[in-house]
C-alpha cells in the first residue's frame, strides 16, 4: 500500500482518489512519516457474493451430460426444410 505525505495528498488528491476508485488501490496519508489515515474506495455496487459449491452433494450431473441427445440434435441440423424431424418441440 502506497504512503503519501499529507502535502502531496493535498496537491494530488483528485488523482489519488481516482486511482483508488478505478484500480481499487487504497493508500495511506502520513504526516512526518507517521501514518494518519487509510483512504480506500467504498463498495458502490452491492452484488451478492457467489457461493461456489453450495449445491455439492445435492445434485448429480451425469458424466455424459455434454453428449445427451446428441443424435437427436444432429438430426435437427441435418434435416431438410419441409421435412419433419423425430424431435418435436412442445
Amino acid at each position: 500500500m502506497e504512503t503519501v505525505n499529507i502535502q502531496d495528498a493535498k496537491t494530488n488528491l483528485s488523482r489519488l482518489i481516482e486511482r483508488a476508485v478505478s484500480r481499487g488501490e487504497p493508500f495511506i496519508i502520513a504526516r512526518a512519516g507517521k501514518p494518519l489515515v487509510t483512504v480506500a474506495p467504498l463498495e458502490l455496487e452491492t452484488k451478492p457474493k457467489r457461493r461456489i459449491g453450495f449445491m455439492k452433494g445435492r445434485i448429480k450431473v451425469p458424466r455424459d451430460f455434454d453428449r445427451l441427445h446428441q443424435d437427436e440434435i444432429a438430426n435437427r441440423f441435418e434435416s431438410t426444410p419441409g421435412r419433419s424431424s423425430p424431435l418435436t418441440l412442445r
